[in-house]
């Protein structure tokens, strides 16, 4: 399989609009903490910790588009395989331990499912998800690499450019692959058509094009 080591740098950045991010230097956790406390779970932002960086984003048309549509897709893989898996969507996931929080786009629960269905989750002494998906419309000025790495999330999904990359966790870096840890059939590839094709058909349509495509290819793999 052909793998690539992610830098610990983090990628080249791209600009930012000025009203969907916003960074905080020499932010102590205990401030980062009560920030969390006295904003509750009803905030519009999303929000990324590391080392005293605090990042908040509000999340863009651009940027949420991608996301769902390959949410949809997971859940649509899914049913075909007849396995059960938990979305939790933006699920705060806090190391304390490490100083170290982030709120992904969006987060899956496979392999581990049964593992924490119905629980309150916590790490580390529940599992990280096992899947999480980033859109990167605007570049954070985090990065969310090295946090993921450090949660143990053993797989990333990152949509940029109307490229969709895979990257498994390796040690303590991830790796840029060409396959799915949780769904190694799946064509990476072909996802960005799909995404691209919700632009002119809309949603639902292309969730069952693309669920059409996954059928077709396990009815191969079983011939």
């Amino acid at each position: 399989m052909n793998m690539q080591t992610v830098p610990a740098t983090p990628p080249s950045q791209q600009p930012v609009s000025a009203d969907s991010r916003f960074i905080l230097n020499n932010i102590s956790w205990q401030t980062f903490k009560a920030l969390l406390a006295d904003a509750g779970d009803d905030r519009a932002w999303r929000i990324a910790y590391n080392e005293g960086v605090l990042e908040f984003r509000m999340p863009l048309q651009e940027h949420e588009q991608p996301k769902i549509l390959i949410a949809y897709f997971v859940t649509a893989i899914a049913d075909e395989l007849e396995i059960e898996i938990m979305e939790l969507g933006a699920l705060l996931l806090v190391r304390e331990d490490l100083r170290r929080a982030v709120e992904p786009d969006t987060c899956f629960y496979i392999q581990n499912e049964s593992v924490v269905r119905g629980k309150s989750i916590e790490l580390p002494n529940d599992p990280p998800p096992d899947l999480v998906i980033e859109s990167d419309y605007t570049s954070s000025s985090l990065n969310k690499f090295t946090i993921y790495a450090s949660l143990g999330v053993p797989e990333l999904w990152r949509y940029r450019h109307q490229i969709l990359e895979i990257y498994q966790l390796a040690g303590d870096k991830y790796e840029l692959t060409e396959k799915s840890l949780a769904f190694p059939f799946l064509p990476i590839s072909e996802i960005p058509a799909f995404i691209e094709q919700s632009k002119t058909a809309d949603q639902r349509a292309t969730v069952r094009a693309f669920r059409s495509r996954i059928r077709e290819i396990l009815h191969d793999s079983e011939s």
